[in-house]
């Protein structure tokens, strides 16, 4: 690990530091004007600077020391390319000087779901849809795109098949493999690949730029859920991607869709755990085009299919996008362009790199860029499909979908799994520290019954699980969110999605801290925040209220603090120590070792 990277990883005194983190979502602007889609605004996202104090001094009491700032290129660009929003980076600037006076780090997190929130996810601005020649109001009606609705309960679910539908795997083809995969589209004198990714990259010289003189910035998410597009794709004829739900065209398919034709695709349908293949179904009955009158399949132009001399669409080159590894020939080039230009502003900047779902990191050298931190999203994957908990079993997917059929087993995998990709830091990224930068589970389960009763018992269960497999690695985290908007009818106001550990409609407005916050008993839970040598155990029975922690002493006469929170701890508690002597200051316990024993053990137990 590199100095730089020590600076944070270890305090000025040596101590590692384990960071405990909470998302701050900003996907949907907080004002819109009809459908005009450059006159927004995303000032006041994710909450307005007035309300910020309560927020932050929440958040702070709760335990967690660092925040996922999500920050999209909609809303830095959204009036047009190279228009930048000044009032909305005067907001952001508040918020992040408002977060530093609370104490907290802050990476700011450059968030995209599968392109844009006209591809049915959010962050880039409708604009590059239109450079590249979609017509954006008729996206859904030909299956190139699946849009949220309030009104669709499963929209949580539908919105990740949207990275292999026409829309968004096109652009991300293009912002990643424009100028090699379509060398034809020539936009404002460039390559659309090339233009695109110079834009993204001078609106992340914009923001950085504003920020570099806040010292709690610490990083920066390059992207969020990267997708490779088409890149990869072995066959355009058959199904591609990880994930098949709803109405489910081939590549193939989505492009003569989205020329103007009707085409009969397959419907997958969720069957309690299952999802399974169920009918067929005719797709854009109105023959309606996702391109604009001026513009042609971007495919169809460059020989990838065409209509034979009946008028029938035949495909040409089903293979185009084979042959090609996504992560080192065009993934990790992009982030090393990302990566001079922020170092070139601010050299001591983390940078944070994600990979692609179910795929492995690029290879990272010494030549590549430096001071990396290697960041992935870990969820339980039942839960997150079914929204049901089940204590008893589920799939570990890194032993080929091995079905788990006991809570051990479960806690076994959960924690293999994280394990496999601390694995991932040390082989493909060249030693670099791993931090799970999502994790979460939707809190709306067994049909929100929860918002109705107060018990959430069983959330509480189902997140101490994800919390369980963190502290098996010892691994800093971010837990997937903090929306302060959230509803108990919407939500966190986007796809469907309910993960936020706090709601409006949960808080009483009492003057307890912890009015709001959702599983609670799960995530505000103890945990050492600097550790004056290595973490060997961290163990929190939530349901006893105890707390088990080991370390391996390496500097001497320095406390190690733990975070000790009143809602477990508040009515008392009985410690054991291995050796030395404890002091408390609020909610932190400071433990101070002798020098006699190498390895110290805390035991806290509530009375």
């Amino acid at each position: 690990m590199s100095n730089l990277l020590k600076k944070y990883f270890k305090d000025e005194k040596g101590r590692e530091v384990i960071y405990r983190g909470v998302n701050l979502p900003a996907k949907i602007p907080s004002k819109l004007s009809g459908e005009d889609h450059r006159k927004i605004s995303f000032v006041g996202r994710p909450f307005p600077l007035d309300e910020a104090d309560e927020h932050f001094g929440r958040l702070s009491n709760w335990g967690f020391n660092l925040l996922r700032l999500s920050v999209s290129w909609e809303a830095i660009e959204h009036s047009g390319l190279g228009v930048y929003d000044e009032d909305y980076l005067i907001y952001l600037e508040g918020i992040v000087s408002k977060a530093s006076q609370y104490g907290f780090k802050i990476f700011i997190d450059f968030h995209q779901d599968v392109w844009s929130r006209f591809t049915g996810g959010d962050g880039a601005p409708g604009w590059t849809l239109e450079l590249a020649g979609f017509y954006i109001p008729d996206l859904e009606e030909t299956g190139a795109a699946v849009l949220h609705k309030a009104s669709e309960k499963k929209s949580h679910i539908l919105w990740p098949t949207n990275a292999y539908k026409l829309a968004a795997a096109t652009m991300f083809t293009l912002f990643f493999g424009g100028s090699y995969f379509a060398p034809n589209k020539i936009v404002l004198g460039k390559n659309i690949g090339d233009l695109l990714q110079e834009a993204y990259i001078n609106m992340v010289k914009v923001v950085v730029k504003r920020l570099k003189k806040h010292e709690a910035v610490i990083g920066y998410d390059i992207m969020n859920e990267p997708l490779s597009g088409y890149i990869g794709c072995k066959d355009l004829h058959k199904k591609f991607g990880l994930f098949q739900l709803g109405n489910s065209p081939t590549p193939f398919q989505s492009m003569v869709l989205g020329d103007g034709n009707s085409v009969k695709v397959d419907v997958w349908k969720q069957r309690y755990v299952a999802i399974l293949k169920t009918e067929k179904k005719e797709l854009n009955h109105r023959k309606k085009r996702a391109w604009q009158n001026s513009s042609s399949c971007i495919w169809k132009d460059h020989g990838v299919w065409d209509y034979n001399e009946k008028g029938k669409a035949i495909l040409l080159k089903p293979d185009y996008f084979k042959n090609h590894n996504f992560e080192e020939e065009f993934y990790k080039p992009f982030l090393n362009k990302v990566a001079k230009a922020i170092h070139e502003i601010s050299p001591d900047a983390f940078l944070l790199i994600e990979h692609v779902v179910g795929s492995k990191p690029p290879h990272w050298s010494e030549a590549d860029a430096k001071n990396i931190i290697f960041t992935t999203h870990w969820y339980d994957g039942v839960l997150l499909v079914t929204k049901k908990f089940f204590s008893f079993f589920g799939y570990d997917i890194l032993k080929k979908k091995k079905l788990m059929k006991s809570p051990k087993g479960l806690r076994k995998a959960f924690a293999n799994q994280i394990r496999e990709l601390k694995n991932f830091a040390k082989k493909q990224m060249n030693g670099a520290p791993i931090m799970i930068t999502e994790f979460g589970i939707p809190l709306d389960l067994k049909d929100k019954k929860a918002y109705k009763t107060g018990d959430f018992s069983l959330q509480d269960k189902a997140l101490d699980r994800s919390f369980l497999a963190i502290d098996d690695n010892q691994v800093s985290s971010i837990i997937w969110n903090y929306t302060s908007h959230n509803l108990n009818k919407r939500g966190d106001h986007w796809n469907g999605e309910d993960f936020s550990i706090y709601s409006k409609d949960q808080n009483d407005n009492s003057f307890s801290i912890y009015s709001g916050a959702r599983a609670k008993n799960a995530f505000i839970r103890p945990y050492p925040m600097k550790i004056a040598g290595r973490v060997e155990h961290i163990y929190f029975n939530m349901k006893k209220k105890e707390f088990e922690f080991t370390f391996e002493h390496t500097i001497e006469d320095v406390a190690t603090e733990i975070f000790l929170p009143n809602l477990h701890f508040g009515d008392g508690f009985t410690i054991q120590l291995s050796d030395g002597a404890y002091e408390i200051d609020g909610q932190i316990l400071k433990y101070f070792h002798t020098n006699n024993l190498e390895k110290h053990t805390v035991i806290i137990k509530s009375i």
